[in-house]
Order: structure tokens, then C-alpha cells, then sequence
């Protein structure tokens, strides 16, 4: 009796240096010697060639003494000679599986260590070879017709199954090949779940880390621009917000947590969320920012994770603001007829999460009846200028910025320019995320 051939499926490239890739069949279409020998399965999509010089190793666990299997001898597709191991038992297989074996063919008849063999038993030793070998190609080899044991098998995790008394170099030779190819498969599926997990799971840290700004009834006008840094290899703990309390009062803030990954997104999610929270509930300045550094101490997975931060809370006329710096850099305005400059930043307090009972001082400063305001993190003043290892800084930024309005540019064409322009000096993509926020008062 044949063996059913699994579903036919697309194989990817291959990894580079692991086995020979996909061969076109060899044998008659009418083929009926078991398994794979029986269809040609071929790709949908051509596949990458792999080092000609590798040769495929076979892994067989059984426990005949006399060595009945009888493994024939195989070549590839290319002539070379397939290389086999035999290990007796599992503990033997453990020690003979090396990097450079690429498949294993297992006697589902060794018995499971201390129990009488049956089909629970059959596949408990698989499972237990699967736990040994996650990323190698499995066969699992049965009685002649028990295809309910080998579908089975296929469905605890190996790759393929063939009847122990119908076995042949072309056969053999063949199924292995194409196992190795569908665990390449498997695995390449696999990555790419989980990718498009991990862009969704950033897609939902970045929502709360850049929320909608919530300045219903306020003249004020709002941007923000996020880029994230190293070409989107790491989600980053920069964080921004923009609330109008009752009173009329404006309340802006922007973050950052140090480091990159999703921890630190993670934390700057929280403090996010804490600082709306205790703003509506009234808190401020030196109360607000003690509260914030209890909520980061509790959170953070290390005593060295911190934390720096500004806020700034502008008065329902428009025309002043408080201003806290927790190891920020200060914000920038903007007024007509002068040029840009930054806040007064001598009382800056340190990060919150550095020292215990810190405090932070909140400084009074006028805006006028026409301004500009833009809160940024540090991504866009450590990139690069080009020269040497010379940095930007905010004596540089703010020369950008004073050139780009000189040039009529106001609101989102002003931030996108700017982190345009600083990513262009750096050469490339920054090596830190970059967050910054802008509320214009028109008079």
C-alpha cells in the first residue's frame, strides 16, 4: 500500500550552509513505491542553491541490534553520498546530534524508556525526539500500512512518515530531502507569524506611547512627529501627551525612558497613562513628578532604568506657562519678531528614577500673545552633523529651526522638515528614536 503524500506546499529559499535544496524528482510519475516516491512535489517558487559542497547527514534511531532496518545507501540529487549515524537509543541520539545532521529518521517502534511499546507509546518517544531536535527535519518510519500511526505522527510534529518494509535509496533519499525542505518551510512560516505579531503588538505599544491629544475647547493648534530609530529594529521608550483640564489650562508633556525594546515601551506607556491620570486629578509640577518617579520605581525591572521627562502647563489666557525639566532638554519657542530660543533650563531637576526624594522645581515663563512651542527627546539633537563625530545638539537645532520657519514653515511641514533634515546630517537612519510635539497660539 502507498503512503499518502502530505499536502503539497511552496518551499522558500533555503538557509544558507544547512542541506542541498529542493531536486526535481527522478523517478517514473507512476511510481508507487511508498511516501514521497509516489508524487513529484514541485515548488511553486524557485528555491535559493545552497553551498555545493555540503553533504546531507541522516540521524536513524533504532534499536535492532542486528540492524535489520537496513538503511540503503543513498546519494543526493548532486551524486554525493548521503552520510548516516545510527543511534540505539535516545540517550545515544542525544550525544550523535551534531549541527551538521539535518534530518532524522525514526523507528517508531523503539520502545519508550520503561514501558511496553504501543501507539501511546510510539508517540511519546517522537515527541520526546521532537523536544530533542526543534529545528531538525523528522521522518518517522512505521509498520507497513499502519497509516493511522504515521498520520499521527505527522500530526505530533514530524515532517513525513514511511513503512519500515517498503524503504529504498530513491525513496529515502527523496523524503529526506524534502522533509529538511518543509521544516525550512515550517520554520519560515513561522518567523513570519511571529514578525507580523511583534509589528502588532508595536502597533499597539506606539498607540499608547503617541495618543490623540485631547484639547477640546483650546485655540491651540497641535503637531507631533514620532520616527523610530535603526530603521525600526527596536520599539523605544519615547512618549508624548496634551490634555486641556477644566479650567482651561493646556498640559503638555514628552518622555523618554532609556533604552530600546518593548520593556521600555512598555514603561513608557505607563507613565504616560499616570501622568493624564494624576493631571485630571489635579497634580502639578514637583507633586506631579514625585508621583511619576514612585510609579517608574515600582515598574521598572532594574534600579538603573530612569527616566527623563518635561512638562509644560500653559495658562487658559495662552500668554505664560510652568515649566518642568526632569533631566530634559528644554523646549524651544518661537515668537515673531525674535528668533527662536530655548526655555530657561537652570532649575532642570534629574531623571526621575536617579535619586530618591529628588525634587523639581517649577519655573515660571511668558509666552506672549503669539508663540510657538516644541517639546522634542533627545533623537533629534545626538544625531550627527557630518563632520567627524561632531554632534548636533540644541545649539544646531536650534539654528535649523530658526532657518526652517525664516522659510515660512509652521505645524507638521515644520517638524517633518526638521527630523528630515537631522537624519540627513546624521547620514541615515538615527540610532535613537525620535519624539516631538508642537502647540502654536496664533493671536
Amino acid at each position: 500500500m502507498p503512503v499518502p503524500v502530505p499536502r503539497q506546499r511552496a518551499i522558500p529559499a533555503v538557509e544558507s550552509g544547512q542541506a542541498q535544496a529542493v531536486f526535481s524528482p527522478g523517478g517514473p510519475s507512476g511510481d508507487t513505491t511508498g511516501g514521497l516516491a509516489g508524487t513529484a512535489l514541485a515548488p511553486r517558487a524557485a528555491t535559493t542553491p545552497v553551498d555545493s559542497t555540503t553533504n546531507l547527514t541522516l540521524l536513524v534511531i533504532e534499536d535492532d541490534p542486528a540492524g535489520a532496518l537496513g538503511v540503503p545507501e543513498m546519494l543526493d540529487a548532486a551524486g554525493r553520498p548521503i552520510r548516516i549515524r545510527t543511534a540505539r537509543n535516545l540517550t545515544e541520539a542525544e550525544r550523535l546530534l551534531t549541527h551538521d545532521v539535518h534530518c532524522i529518521l525514526l523507528d517508531l517502534a523503539l520502545p519508550a524508556p520503561g514501558r511496553a511499546t504501543d501507539v501511546a507509546d510510539e508517540l511519546a518517544t517522537l515527541k520526546h525526539v521532537l523536544e530533542l531536535a526543534p529545528r531538525h527535519a523528522v521522518l518517522a518510519l512505521t509498520a507497513s500500512g499502519d497509516t493511522e500511526t504515521g498520520a499521527e505522527a505527522v500530526r505530533v510534529g514530524a515532517q513525513d512518515y514511511l513503512f519500515r518494509d517498503e524503504l529504498d535509496s530513491r525513496l529515502l533519499s527523496r523524503a529526506i530531502r524534502y522533509a529538511v525542505e518543509r521544516k525550512r518551510s515550517d520554520k519560515a512560516e513561522r518567523r513570519l507569524t511571529e514578525s507580523r505579531l511583534r509589528a502588532q503588538e508595536n502597533a499597539r505599544l506606539e498607540r499608547g506611547l503617541l495618543p490623540t491629544p485631547l484639547l477640546e475647547g483650546s485655540s491651540l493648534r497641535f503637531a507631533a512627529r514620532y520616527r523610530p530609530g535603526r530603521s525600526r529594529a527596536l520599539l523605544g521608550g519615547d512618549f508624548y501627551d496634551t490634555v486641556r483640564t477644566a479650567d482651561g489650562t493646556v498640559h503638555a508633556m514628552i518622555g523618554d525612558v532609556c533604552g530600546h525594546g518593548p520593556d521600555e515601551a512598555a514603561l513608557g506607556v505607563e507613565l504616560r497613562i499616570a501622568w493624564r491620570a494624576l493631571t485630571f486629578a489635579g497634580l502639578c509640577g514637583d507633586e506631579l513628578l514625585s508621583t511619576l518617579q514612585q510609579v517608574l520605581e515600582h515598574e521598572r525591572e532594574s534600579d538603573e532604568i530612569f527616566a527623563t521627562l518635561c512638562t509644560v502647563d500653559i495658562a487658559p489666557d495662552g500668554r505664560r506657562a510652568g515649566l518642568c525639566l526632569a533631566g530634559h532638554p528644554s523646549p524651544l519657542i518661537a515668537r515673531p519678531g525674535r528668533p527662536a530660543e530655548l526655555l530657561p533650563y537652570e532649575n532642570n531637576g534629574p531623571a526621575l528614577g536617579l535619586l530618591p526624594n529628588a525634587r523639581w522645581p517649577r519655573m515660571q515663563v511668558e509666552l506672549g500673545a503669539a508663540w510657538s512651542l516644541m517639546l522634542y527627546t533627545d533623537g533629534l539633537i545626538e544625531g550627527h552633523t557630518g563632520v567627524g563625530n561632531e554632534r548636533l545638539g540644541q545649539d544646531g537645532m536650534v539654528d535649523m529651526v530658526r532657518r526652517q520657519l525664516a522659510q515660512g514653515l509652521e505645524g507638521e511641514e515644520l517638524l517633518r522638515a526638521a527630523v528630515s533634515e537631522v537624519r540627513e546630517l546624521n547620514g541615515g537612519e538615527l540610532a535613537d528614536d525620535v519624539a516631538v510635539l508642537l502647540l502654536d497660539r496664533k493671536p
